[in-house]
């Protein structure tokens, strides 16, 4: 399995469960994972591991698919989403010092 990381990055739900947690059928969450919009953890066996971040993930997948936003929208969205919380987690906050 790929090295668990703490909290909610640890892959803790088959992709049954994970289906069921994020309400999205377990074909799409393959089709997510070959697209790219998550990146579940694997055990040594090739299982799917997916983590309360994924789970979380998932959801703002789903919710994007809803408003219509297509999935090579939904990567996009995601990554500029990414990048942002890496900004901000990067810099200080300002008004701090």
């Amino acid at each position: 399995m790929t090295e668990p990381g703490s909290g909610s990055a640890r892959g803790l739900y088959t992709i049954s469960v994970a289906a069921e947690l994020a309400g999205i059928a377990p074909q799409s969450l393959r089709s997510y994972e070959e697209r790219g919009l998550v990146a579940p953890a694997r055990t040594d066996g090739g299982t799917r591991m997916y983590s309360d971040d994924d789970i979380a993930r998932l959801r703002r997948v789903a919710e994007l698919a809803a408003q219509g936003v297509n999935l090579a929208g939904i990567g996009r969205i995601l990554d500029l989403e990414d990048e942002n919380t890496r900004l901000r987690g990067d810099s200080p906050a300002a008004g701090r010092e």
